[in-house]
This record gives C-alpha cells, structure tokens and sequence, in this order.
C-alpha cells in the first residue's frame, strides 16, 4: 500500500483549517488587546493567502454560529445584523 501524501490525508485538511482558524482567532484577541505587532506576527505566520482566508472563513463561520446560538436568532438573522452594522461603519467619515 502506498502511502498518500499529507494533503490526500482526510483529517489533515481538517486540521490545517482548525489551526488556521486558531491562527486567525489570536490575530483578532491580539488586535482586540491593542497587541499590533503580535498580531502581524501571527498574520505572517500563515503559509499562504489561502490557509488565512480560510481560518478567518472557518472562524468568521463559527463565530455566527455562536452568536446566534446564544442570541436564539437565526443565522440568517444574525448575519443581517452584522451586513447592517458593517454598512453603518463603511459610511463614518475618515
């Protein structure tokens, strides 16, 4: 039997979103505490663009879930709250 390269492997794609996910969630807890450079370094730590669209997918995902869970919304209610609020924040003058 031939071993399969890592990627072919079905739990390493889950484990590589989970810990770009991980990732992408310390960059936002640095952001939040005011750790600028803490988060550049966890931003540069992804190995592509792709890996960090994905855990801030994987974790923008989750963090709907949450919301919603704990709002007792929908997930489509929750995600036209935040369309909403990102709408009023893009319209604040510089």
């Amino acid at each position: 039997m031939t071993a399969r390269p890592e990627s072919a492997q079905p739990g390493a794609a889950v484990r590589a979103a989970t810990d770009a996910a991980q990732r992408a969630a310390g960059v936002v807890a640095a952001r939040r505490r005011g750790d600028d450079a803490g988060a550049e370094a966890l931003l540069k730590s992804f190995p592509d663009e792709a890996a960090k669209a994905g855990g801030f997918f994987v974790l923008a995902d989750l963090a709907i879930a949450l919301l919603a869970s704990a709002s007792r919304q929908s997930t489509d209610e929750v995600v036209q709250d935040l369309t909403i609020l990102l709408a009023a924040n893009a319209s604040v003058p510089d």
